[in-house]
């Protein structure tokens, strides 16, 4: 059984952000149950193609995007609007631990399901929301997407190939990070509140913005600029306080050559027939490196051409010096190690037989996380979880189906 087992968590969310905690929440062994719109559910379900295919290579509708963040939940089809639907809701929270929801600031609230409605009669609730910018300020009430939240949060004027080169311009991350991190953020504050309901025997409430995450996950260029008082710009593949530590053309393709030391500078620029770097005052220690960046990189990209990606790779590893392929996806899930630690997996599905899935990366030593259940089909468990939980029986089911409460 996962750490988490016993843990009963309410998942409100939709799209990345939220759904990526709760699918974390569940590989750690807590029961989430996804509560989705009858009809058309999280609106990820319809982000495609790709689709999951069945066993005659026909699409399934169920998207890419979706499998990718909701597996291990049950998914409940209740309409929130509904005065029924928010009865259920709250009854549900009733019996859950942890509430997880990213609706626009005070959306819930219109429906008594805002914190302030339920912590009364629920004190021990680990009540997480999350938003773009906040449920305070003078953007709260804005709404918010990723791509513009890596722009407002100062990423994308971090990310891309620098002004005067070849391809110049902002650049977002190729996938969603500003959503994934306050996921991982939104993983840690419910896993430290309940840690902390052990001793207070009460729950708390839970504030994550986008644009705060964004910001805080900045990190070294942050405090770069703290620093110094100038903003970093855009360095293309480049570190901007390690040199050399950048992406190379090689004789046949790319590599990623990350130097982190002057002893592993030293082995590099001996391997590359060129000893006398290291001892060269403007090379020799990384903050020279650094300092003298424009005059050694062209130096290092003139010895990484020589040779054939697999020639450095084979030949860097021998003296301990950082490197790698340039892997597209289909490299990545043939790398030999991606394959030995298992980061791809099947589940069963009841549309395909089978479903890919990627790995959660968290190993423990005693605990082994279990993946029971795949992402689910729309609504498919809201007549068991609602009969478990609540004592629904079957007429009243088929009343609320009738009434088009639940899906």
């Amino acid at each position: 059984m996962g750490p988490l087992h016993g843990i009963k968590v309410l998942d409100l969310g939709r799209v990345l952000a939220g759904p990526w905690a709760t699918q974390a929440l569940a590989d750690l062994g807590a029961t989430v149950y996804k509560v989705e719109k009858p009809g058309s559910g999280d609106d990820t379900r319809g982000w495609g193609p790709p689709w999951l295919k069945d066993a005659a290579g026909a699409d399934t509708g169920e998207s890419a995007y979706y499998l990718a963040t909701n597996r291990g939940k049950h998914s409940l089809s209740i309409d929130l609007a509904a005065a029924d639907g928010q009865r259920l809701i709250r009854a549900l929270a009733g019996r859950c631990d942890v509430l997880v929801e990213n609706f626009k600031v005070g959306g819930l609230a219109r429906y008594g399901l805002a914190y302030a409605d339920l912590a009364p009669a629920h004190p021990r609730l680990v009540y997480c929301s999350i938003s773009a910018f906040g449920q305070d300020g003078p953007d709260a009430q804005g709404a918010g997407y990723d791509a513009m939240i890596q722009a407002m949060g100062g990423l994308m004027s971090l990310t891309g190939v620098p002004d005067g080169e070849p391809g110049a311009g902002p650049q977002k991350v190729g996938v969603a990070v500003a959503d994934l991190m306050t996921g991982m953020y939104a993983l840690s504050a419910i896993i430290a509140a309940l840690y902390e309901r052990t001793r207070s025997g009460v729950g708390q409430y839970i504030d994550l913005a986008l644009l705060d995450t964004q910001v805080a996950w900045l990190a070294n260029q942050s405090m770069n600029y703290l620093l110094s008082g100038r903003a970093p710009g855009r360095q293309g593949t480049a570190h901007p306080n390690i040199v050399p530590y950048q992406s190379f053309a090689t004789s046949d393709g790319y590599l990623m050559l990350a130097v982190g030391n002057d002893r592993q500078f030293a082995a590099f620029a001996s391997l590359a027939g060129r000893p006398e770097l290291a001892a060269d005052p403007r090379f020799a220690t990384n903050a020279a490196r650094v300092a003298h960046r424009a005059e050694l990189v062209p130096l290092v990209a003139e010895l990484i051409a020589a040779r054939t990606t697999a020639e450095w790779i084979e030949r860097l590893a021998t003296a301990a010096v950082p490197c790698g392929p340039i892997n597209d996806l289909a490299a990545v899930f043939a790398e030999p190690q991606i394959r030995h630690r298992q980061m791809r997996m099947d589940l069963a599905h009841p549309l395909a037989g089978s479903v890919p899935q990627v790995r959660n990366p968290i190993r423990y030593s005693r605990t082994t996380l279990e993946y029971p259940l795949p992402p689910p089909l729309l609504g498919e468990h809201t007549s068991a979880v609602l009969s478990g939980e609540l004592g629904l029986d079957q007429s009243e089911l088929a009343a609320l189906r009738a009434r088009g409460v639940i899906g």
